[in-house]
C-alpha cells in the first residue's frame, strides 16, 4: 500500500516557495494560534462508562502464512459469519468447558487468552461470540499488486447471481494448518449449507487457477474456528470436543441452539482493503 500511495502527492509538496498568508476579510473572526488553542482532553474521557480494556489479555503469538514480500498483498476469500443470539449461550458454556481442559487457547484473530474471557461472561461474548467469523472459500495466499484488479473483478463476475441459502454449524471439530503451527477448534458444516458452499468454492479455485494461485483443499469441509492454540494439540482437542458433545448430549432438544445463519455475502480481504464480491437481499 505504500508504494501504491507514494503515487498521490501532496498539492504542498509543489516546486516554488511558501506562499504569502492571505490577509484576513474585515469583520472576520480572529483566528487563534495553535498556542492558544486548549488542550486536548484526556484519553480516559473519550471511553465510555463501561469501556474495558482488553488489551492486557492479548497473549497470543501468531506466526505468519507466508513471508513478506515487498508488492505482494495477503488475500482471503471468505463467507462472513455472525453467530445468532440464540446461540451464544450454549456456545459460551461450550468454550467455559474448553478452556477448563485446555488453558493457553485464545480467540480467533483477536488473541485474547480464552481463559481469561471466560471469568467474566460480558467479555466472553462480546470479545469472542459477538465477532464476526468466516467461512473460507479459498486458500490464505500472496497475490501480486498487478493482479489485484483482475482477481476482483473476476470473483464478482462469478458470484453475480448468487442466491440466499442457510448454513448450519452442526459438528464441533478440530484443524490443524498445513505447516503444524497453530491448531483450532472449530464448527464445522455437514449438512445444510454444504453443497451451496462447496460450489462457491469450486468458483474461488477457478479464479485462483487463472491468477496461478494454489486452489482449496481436495475436499473442503467449511467451518468457522473460534479459538486457536500455538501447535498441533490435536490430541487435547480431541478430548475437548468428547466432553463439549457428552454435556451436549445430555440436554433437552429445546436446550440446543444450533449455530444456523443465512448467506447473505461474500468478501474478499486484500491487505488491509476488504471488498464485497457480492451480497444477497433479504427476502
Amino acid at each position: 500500500m505504500d508504494a501504491l500511495m507514494a503515487n498521490y502527492a501532496s498539492d504542498s509538496d509543489s516546486d516554488g516557495g511558501e506562499p504569502e498568508p492571505a490577509a484576513a476579510p474585515a469583520g472576520a473572526p480572529e483566528v487563534l494560534e495553535p498556542s492558544a488553542l486548549l488542550p486536548p482532553p484526556p484519553l480516559d474521557l473519550l471511553q465510555p462508562p463501561n469501556f474495558v480494556d482488553y488489551s492486557a489479555m492479548a497473549q497470543g503469538s501468531r506466526v505468519r502464512s507466508f513471508p513478506h514480500v515487498e508488492g505482494n498483498y495477503a488475500v482471503h476469500v471468505y463467507v462472513p459469519v455472525v453467530i445468532p443470539s440464540d446461540a451464544k449461550k450454549q456456545l459460551a458454556l461450550a468454550m467455559k468447558r474448553a478452556a477448563s481442559l485446555v488453558p493457553n487457547l485464545y480467540a480467533v484473530d483477536a488473541d485474547y487468552a480464552l481463559s481469561e474471557l471466560c471469568k467474566d461472561e460480558q467479555k466472553l461474548e462480546k470479545v469472542l461470540l459477538s465477532r464476526e467469523f468466516h467461512v473460507s472459500l479459498g486458500r490464505p495466499v500472496a497475490l501480486q499488486v498487478h493482479q489485484i484488479d483482475s482477481f476482483v473483478a473476476m470473483l464478482r463476475q462469478k458470484f453475480q447471481s448468487q442466491q440466499r441459502y442457510w448454513m448450519e454449524f452442526n459438528k464441533w471439530e478440530h484443524f490443524v494448518n498445513d505447516d503444524c503451527t497453530r491448531s483450532f477448534l472449530s464448527l464445522e458444516v455437514t449438512r445444510t449449507g454444504l453443497p451451496e458452499i462447496s460450489k462457491q468454492i469450486l468458483m474461488v479455485d477457478e479464479v485462483y487457477r487463472l491468477h496461478g494461485l494454489p486452489e482449496f483443499y481436495k475436499n473442503p469441509r467449511p467451518h468457522i474456528s473460534l479459538v486457536w492454540a500455538l501447535g498441533d494439540i490435536s490430541r487435547k482437542l480431541k478430548q475437548v470436543i468428547k466432553d463439549i458433545e457428552k454435556y451436549q448430549s445430555s440436554m433437552s432438544s429445546l436446550q440446543k441452539s444450533n449455530v444456523r445463519c443465512k448467506f447473505s455475502r461474500v468478501v474478499c480481504k486484500i491487505g488491509k482493503m476488504v471488498h464485497d464480491i457480492c451480497k444477497v437481499a433479504d427476502c
